[in-house]
């Protein structure tokens, strides 16, 4: 059950800040349901998805969307994570290399690899930036595309949304306004991370889809929370907070792994 509980904190998560979500996610799924990591990619693709979908219908109904930069960032990432899921993760051999009589696994180098995105992703969180809207904003076209198949790749390798990347993009290259970049970012995981299922359906064991409904409604009541709590809270004030709460998860869980 507290697995549950603690899985309402990816949707406020995703509602109040515009990503997160998945950083999250997959710690809950492997030490609170002992989901194996290759599979909790999976399934946080799943939950991320359906979260975002929530969160995007009700920044779309604010007009909180820019779709002409969601199909712009959105159609290099989701073809980027699909190729990802399809093919180069089934083709990683379960045992990689042999370092000194350890095995590096595959579930191992992912968590590994996942504990320091989630320590990079603090870091820009509790970084305090200013926000950049000029009156004309001009859309950077070329580093848009690159850093979707960046996002695309990360998605699709570790089984995360990307909105800590996603969001500084819009800004910064798309020149959208914070609650903007937010709706578009939700968006664009949406597209992104339902791809990736797409492309891990036909390859792993049966997914436990009632175990995944149940999950994701309670993430998907935790977005709808974020949601309503964004009149009266700013994300400037909570970004630097969680950020901190990642970097102590991140370290935790790059020190479990590494000593495993």
């Amino acid at each position: 059950m507290v697995g549950y509980l603690l899985s309402i904190f990816i949707g406020l998560s995703l509602g109040l800040i515009g990503g997160g979500g998945s950083i999250l996610t997959i710690p809950i799924l492997v030490y609170c349901f002992n989901v194996d990591p290759v599979i909790a990619s999976t399934y946080s693709l799943f939950v991320v998805g359906i979260t975002s979908m929530a969160g995007a219908l009700s920044h779309y109904q604010k007009g909180n969307v820019n779709m002409e930069v969601a199909v712009l960032f959105g159609i290099p990432s989701l073809i980027a994570v699909f190729i990802m899921r399809k093919w180069v993760m089934p083709m990683m051999p379960l045992h990689l290399i042999s370092i000194g009589g350890h095995q590096l696994t595959k579930p191992v180098l992912l968590m590994t690899v996942f504990a320091i995105i989630m320590v990079i992703a603090s870091v820009s969180m509790i970084r305090k930036r200013r926000e950049v809207v000029t009156d004309h904003p001009c859309t950077n076209y070329k580093r848009l595309v690159l850093l979707s198949v960046f996002v695309g790749t990360i998605t699709g390798f570790v089984g995360i949304g990307g909105g800590f990347i996603i969001i500084p993009s819009l800004i910064l290259f798309a020149g959208l306004p914070m609650k903007k970049a937010v709706g578009t970012s939700l968006t664009i995981m949406t597209i992104s991370s339902l791809i990736g299922v797409l492309g891990d359906v036909s390859r792993h064991e049966p997914i436990n889809y009632a175990f995944l409904a149940t999950f994701s409604a309670f993430a998907v009541a935790g977005i709808i929370v974020g949601c309503y709590l964004t009149k009266y809270i700013h994300d400037a004030r909570l970004k630097p907070v969680f950020g901190w709460f990642v970097l102590c998860i991140g370290v935790v869980v790059l020190f479990s792994t590494i000593h495993k």
